[in-house]
């Protein structure tokens, strides 16, 4: 991945955390986050990967930002200067749900060899 992309990806999720965090209200006791952003090289499409907690509500959460894209989109092209602004598709994170167990069996491991 070029370093091009990769400011971009960075710059994408930084305002979309801000727009989450300010112009949208999640029901109480649910927690949004960004985890990664992928963008296409031509710029045109933009994958968003989304944490939530708790997990029950993650299809509901993502529905809606999927439905609110083209917010989005309006949203970046105001602030971004950039020359075209990509199509966002969120989606559910799921490297975090991999790395956990990776941690689980690493301390299981841990564990095994000082007992």
């Amino acid at each position: 991945m070029s370093y091009r992309i990769q400011r971009i990806n960075q710059l994408i999720k930084i305002q979309i955390s801000q727009i989450l965090l300010k112009e949208f209200d999640f029901p109480s006791q649910t927690l949004v986050t960004i985890s990664r952003v992928e963008t296409s090289k031509d710029l045109r499409d933009c994958k968003i990967f989304v944490s939530v907690l708790p997990e029950k509500d993650v299809l509901k959460i993502i529905n809606l930002l999927n439905r609110k894209g083209y917010f989005f989109h309006k949203k970046l092209r105001k602030i971004l200067r950039m020359k075209i602004i990509p199509t966002f598709q969120f989606r559910k994170e799921e490297k975090i749900k991999e790395a956990a167990r990776v941690e689980e069996l690493l301390e299981k491991i841990k564990k095994g060899k000082q007992g």
